[in-house]
């Protein structure tokens, strides 16, 4: 991913505080002139930038859960709901994510970026407010008025 300079002090650095705090990189981690590589980090705690800040760079955090409900908690314990991207067959566990989960829209089997115009996409919490897709866009644009013309 080719990110502007200061985004790679910035997310660098990030990576950087998070090993010297316990996480280990599975994969990636430095940068190769204007590319930084796609990071896998683990061991990593809610406190590090990494997990609790929106990182805007090819970085994915991963750790272990005993309860599905664990795994709620962990991606609720954020100040950003986007969206989230769960990967199973079960459905009682897709219709705990949409009910539990605090996010604009639960992804199921795919990443949780994706998107085609037609849905509505968007976050909730610091994520941002409203929707985009061709349809929530034009909502969002727009002032509805009313002419109401009797007899």
């Amino acid at each position: 991913m080719a990110t502007p300079p200061p985004s790679w002090n910035r997310t660098e650095s990030w990576i950087r505080e998070a090993v010297q705090a316990g996480a280990e990189v599975l994969i990636g981690g430095s940068r190769k002139k204007n590319m930084l590589e796609p990071t896998l980090l683990t061991k990593t705690s809610p406190y590090m930038k990494v997990v609790c800040e929106e990182v805007f760079a090819p970085i994915v955090v991963v750790e272990p859960y005993s309860k599905f409900s664990d795994a709620i908690k962990m991606v609720n314990n954020s100040y950003y709901g986007l969206q989230a991207g769960i990967f199973t067959n079960d459905f009682s566990k897709i219709q705990q994510a949409f009910n539990k989960l605090d996010v604009g829209g639960v992804v199921v089997n795919d990443y949780p970026t994706f998107r085609i115009d037609p849905m509505p996409y968007g976050g909730i919490k610091d994520s941002g407010f409203g929707r985009e897709g061709i349809r929530y866009a034009i909502e969002e644009m727009t002032e509805l008025k009313l002419l109401a013309i009797k007899g």
